[in-house]
């Protein structure tokens, strides 16, 4: 590769521990200080007002993030959440596609899109598919838990958060500033 020709990278954050979505931000604030335009889609979160959608305001126009998702989900026995889930999940995953080819991002976050995946909400083959089309001067971050092998596969660059020690595990509730 040539040292001047600009190539981009699929990037994975996922583990069990806690720094995936704030790795993955700082990687946006890094890009944004190079000069970079930067999107982060979010795939779960939605309706909670985490304190990275208003510090990340502040970077606009040149760093969007949005969230596309229906809230915190798991596998559900509620039908219709599910199928709202499902739909958030697939229309979160048509606007990557579109912004991939917009020509209008450096850099495209999809934030726990390996959540989508492992609750079933989207195919591994869609993301598969994702990865093959992405323009190849795009940089692609992945985050969330359970990182499925094939998509590892085709990454540059996995950084797995293993977790050591977590504050709940000792009744400590999640904290503004922190967790969200």
């Amino acid at each position: 590769m040539e040292a001047d020709k600009k190539s981009g990278l699929v990037i994975v954050h996922t583990g069990s521990g806690k720094g995936k979505t704030t790795a993955a931000i700082g990687l946006a604030v890094r890009a944004w200080g190079q000069g970079l335009r930067v999107l982060i889609l979010q795939f779960i979160k939605g309706g909670w007002k985490y304190g990275e959608l208003k510090a990340l305001q502040k970077f606009s126009p040149q760093m969007e993030i949005r969230q596309l998702g229906e809230g915190f989900t798991q596998r559900s026995s509620d039908q219709a959440k599910r199928e709202r889930d499902c739909a958030a999940a697939a229309a979160a995953l048509q606007t990557a596609i579109e912004a991939m080819h917009s020509g209008n991002w450096d850099m495209i976050i999809l934030d726990e899109i390996n959540y989508a995946v492992k609750f079933g909400l989207i195919e591994e083959a869609q993301v598969l598919s994702l990865l093959e089309r992405k323009p190849s001067s795009l940089h692609l971050v992945l985050t969330g838990r359970e990182a499925r092998p094939a998509i590892i596969a085709q990454a540059d660059l996995v950084t797995e958060m293993t977790e050591i020690k977590h504050p709940y595990a000792a009744g400590i509730k999640a904290q503004a500033g922190i967790e969200f």
